[in-house]
């Protein structure tokens, strides 16, 4: 029996997935807000239901991460965004400016094709499927190669509900032979209508280079500033308690504390009672070569990994209770390879004079691989807060709350997202928190409400500075109301 090679058979899949995509979209674009609402509650309950096997599978699977925190990110990628996007307007007329006559007419873009990581791979899913369906999308994902089990299974608790709701057949699909060949082929196929990736930077880019409009995310290396007004016990539990959540994998938990000299022998304290445990210089250089290798890349080994392991492969001793790995660093860039995104429950710490110091601080952190992401701030003092808004290249600035439930709008009033734009400044099309209404194109239906005579009288009521200007603005004018009229 001839054996089929594995490129072949993963090209082959894909071309499969998006056909089923295109077909089942094309059905999906015609039901009604109320058949589309159906659907994603019904997904969202299947989703809820299948939280805790579907984390047992993933930390089994990618052996990244905590069971108990994954099982919280599937439930905030249902219920926290379900509940974020029931009652929003996606289907027909979404919105009516009644006074200009201009009306915003919803359409689906077609299909998604939807890159997932292997540190969240389950919650991503769960959650882009709700969205992509919410937006009457058709969505196909491409699995890490270390996820593929989870994140299939994932897509097919979501399509089996869907289906069962009202939905197509086909509507959400998975590869299950992820290839880089296969994965391109998503990307640039002529039937993809946009990219929602989620992951490394690599991959990122490569979805902004497919010439497709794509939705990519930016790395984080998020800074978090304990002011000197701050309650600096609730400031130290709320980062540790983030930074050593599902071990540091999500993109917008803390990489950096920034405290003041004035507060900071109490962070250093509350820090040690808190599980983290401060190393010395020579232990700080045996963490950067274990976690970082020769080309500068990060060590997977340890991402998502406990405290305590990574230390052990680094070889330095550790108190058994430690949470977290503190490393008291002396500046930003490539000579301090620690004041880098860590992706586990390592953190960089700095002591600053004053919050100048640590704006200048943040930005540098910021600079070095965060631009456009997130920033965490604590503090009593609302001008200092300001400051820190106005001034820093992040796109989220959460205050007083743990970094990685407050960017995803878990613990904040922001929009309930597993994707975060980093803008402009992160190399990214949007700094949203992504959603429903990023995957759709909005038509404007508009009435005339001045006609071109008025228009004229209009542009001419006021003076203008010399007679020729006036008769040359008035000629183009003339000329522009001819061509409309004909």
């Amino acid at each position: 029996m001839m054996k089929i090679d594995r490129d072949l058979l993963s090209i082959q899949e894909v071309r499969n997935l998006i056909q089923q995509a295109k077909d089942a979209q094309k059905i999906l674009a015609t039901l009604t807000q109320k058949e589309i609402d159906k659907i994603v509650k019904a997904m969202a309950e299947e989703g809820m239901r299948a939280s805790q096997w579907l984390a047992k599978v993933a930390v089994e699977e990618t052996e990244i991460g905590v069971y108990e925190h994954k099982v919280v990110k599937n439930l905030f990628a249902t219920k926290r965004v379900y509940e974020g996007i029931k009652d929003l307007k996606t289907v027909g007329i979404i919105h009516a400016d009644e006074k200009n006559r201009v009306y915003d007419v919803a359409e689906p873009i077609g299909v998604i094709a939807a890159l997932t990581p292997t540190t969240n791979p389950t919650s991503t899913a769960l959650f882009k499927a709700l969205i992509a369906i919410k937006s009457r999308n058709a969505v196909v994902f491409s699995p890490h190669p270390r996820a593929v089990d989870c994140t299939s299974q994932t897509a097919e608790i979501m399509h089996k509900a869907a289906v069962h709701a009202g939905a197509p057949e086909g509507i959400i699909g998975c590869i299950h032979y992820p290839t880089l060949e296969a994965t391109n082929i998503l990307m640039k196929h002529p039937d993809t209508g946009v990219i929602l990736a989620t992951g490394g930077s690599g991959m990122v880019k490569a979805a902004y280079s497919s010439g497709k409009p794509a939705f990519g995310v930016g790395p984080g290396n998020v800074p978090s500033y304990i002011e000197r007004s701050a309650d600096v016990n609730k400031a130290v539990k709320a980062i540790i308690d983030s930074k050593t959540f599902d071990n540091g994998t999500i993109c917008s938990s803390e990489q950096a504390l920034i405290c003041e000299k004035l507060n900071g022998q109490e962070v250093r304290l509350v820090l040690k009672d808190r599980g983290g445990a401060f190393l010395p210089e020579e232990d700080i250089h045996k963490l950067e070569r274990h976690a970082f290798r020769c080309d500068g890349s990060l060590n997977p080994d340890i991402v998502g990994k406990p405290a305590t392991y990574i230390a052990e492969r680094a070889g330095i001793k550790v108190s058994p209770d430690t949470k977290a790995l503190v490393v008291e660093l002396g500046g930003v860039g490539m000579n301090f390879p620690l004041s880098r995104e860590k992706l586990s429950p390592i953190l960089a710490y700095y002591e600053v004079e004053n919050w100048q110091e640590a704006c200048e601080l943040s930005k540098k952190l910021l600079t070095l691989g965060g631009m456009g992401h997130s920033l965490s701030i604590h503090s009593e003092d609302h001008e200092v807060i300001t400051r820190f808004a106005l001034e820093k290249p992040a796109s989220r600035i959460v205050v007083n709350t743990p970094s990685c439930l407050g960017a995803i709008g878990g613990t904040t009033g922001l929009v309930p997202s597993l994707t975060l734009g980093c803008g402009t400044l992160g190399g990214n099309s949007t700094s949203d928190n992504v959603g429903p209404m990023n995957l759709l194109n909005i038509k404007r239906l508009a009435y005339e409400i001045i006609s071109p005579e008025d228009l004229q009288r209009q542009l001419f009521s006021s003076q203008v500075e010399t007679d020729k200007d006036e008769e040359v603005v008035k000629k183009i004018v003339m000329e522009v109301l001819k061509k409309i009229s004909v």
